[in-house]
């Protein structure tokens, strides 16, 4: 049967699975530490939707995989500067950096993506002088740098083949960007690639490449009313700016392409795993749920999902039920040998401990529906810790979780 096919299939089954999960369904153990302890293993890729603690995953297994013995960088694609301070650094760029405080034989170094520069280093390494100085003085350029739809992602995949080429890591962990639609970081290098070859901005760059007036009146013998009403919509300016950078970087267009199609072939290639996150919320895990199928479809290798935050509790005996009983009970009749001060806190105590499984159960529902729609999905589960992870003892706590998991 094609992915497809089990795409379809899957679809119907995830109909069914909303409206009842079967009960007790647990998908198989993802053990980590199998996974980076294994020196096939040469780049793990953490994706997922925004704020299910994505990069905090990326961090605490570098610093796990460095601890075991690997020497690993981290290449960051979120802004957020709680990656740094997490490894003690005062900050991240696009440059690697040793994170200090790592036992073991390995090493870990962490970076953080700056798109304009990746951008930059691309068009110096693969043009002259000169040529790469036009381009960077561009307009156009300097806007397509800074943030084009599609740049971050595309620019992720450059540093990501970067770092491969450089051959100075045996662990390469990626985080990468959020994005609200799962597609957006699979399918990015290729339309910014297909765009910068395009036949589109082929055609705006016509008369620059042609020549000068007699161009310009040989184009708009056929193509006037395109140039004249891609005119209006971008204006006169632009066009031109598109024109010059389109020329300057003509000798470069095909690189883009095959670079970004070498780099896809790299993240289906053995030795790259790819760790869906997620949070036990309904949302979260039906974007996990669009992340799995297209891995499939696209056949990459899904090692399987990290699910974050995970509530627990020491008291899994006393149910939400009996919990609310007992406060009630406390409250209205109160107790012989306790203060009234003491009874309010323990009901209070007591109706705590009842939303706490409450939410346990919640989230082991939505755990159940996934499960039920993706039953061979290796999954870990990491418990939610009391506070904020904000340096290397934190991510060792989760990275410790991630170790241990062994499944239900």
């Amino acid at each position: 049967m094609t992915s497809g096919g089990r795409g379809d299939a899957r679809s119907g089954a995830r109909g069914t699975a909303e409206d009842g999960a079967r009960p007790g369904a647990r998908g198989n153990g993802l053990a980590v530490d199998r996974l980076i302890d294994d020196p096939a293993t040469r780049i793990v890729v953490c994706c997922g939707s925004g704020g299910v603690g994505k990069t905090t995953t990326a961090a605490a297994i570098g610093l796990r995989a460095a601890e075991r013995g690997r020497k690993v960088v981290v290449l960051t694609i979120d802004p957020a500067r709680r990656l740094a301070q997490s490894m003690g650094l005062t900050e991240l760029d696009n440059t690697p950096r040793i994170v200090k405080g790592v036992s073991g034989d390995g090493e870990l170094q962490a970076m953080m993506l700056d798109m304009k520069r990746t951008f930059d280093e691309v068009v110096l390494a693969h043009a002259e002088p000169e040529r790469a100085k036009a381009i960077m003085e561009n307009p156009f350029y300097q806007s397509l740098s800074a943030g084009f739809a599609g740049t971050q992602e595309y620019m992720a995949m450059e540093k990501l083949g970067q770092l491969r080429d450089a051959g100075e890591w045996d662990l390469i962990v990626v985080d990468t960007p959020p994005s609200r639609s799962a597609l957006d970081f699979l399918d990015a290098p290729n339309r910014l690639g297909s765009f910068l070859d395009g036949k589109v901005i082929r055609l705006l760059a016509a008369p620059a490449k042609v020549g000068g007036r007699s161009a310009m009146k040989f184009l708009n013998v056929g193509m006037g009313l395109i140039t004249g009403t891609l005119g209006k919509i971008f204006g006169a300016q632009l066009l031109t700016d598109v024109q010059t950078f389109v020329s300057a970087m003509d000798s470069m267009f095909g690189g883009f392409r095959e670079r970004a199609d070498r780099t896809y072939q790299l993240l289906k290639a053995p030795g790259t795993a790819f760790l869906v996150v997620a949070a036990p919320e309904r949302d979260a895990l039906r974007e996990a749920a669009y992340f799995v199928d297209r891995l499939e479809a696209d056949r990459m290798p899904l090692a399987g999902l990290v699910l974050n935050r995970v509530h627990s509790t020491g008291a899994p005996q006393l149910t939400a039920e009996r919990a609310l009983a007992a406060a009630e009970a406390l409250e209205e009749n109160g107790s012989e040998t306790a203060s009234p001060e003491a009874e309010l806190l323990a009901a209070g105590l007591l109706r705590l401990h009842a939303e706490r499984m409450q939410i346990m159960a919640r989230e082991r529902r939505t755990r159940d529906r996934f499960v039920s729609v993706y039953p061979d999905v290796p999954i870990v589960e990491v418990a939610a810790l009391p506070g904020d992870v904000h340096d290397l003892d934190g991510l060792r706590a989760v990275g410790e979780l991630l170790g241990g998991g062994t499944g239900e």
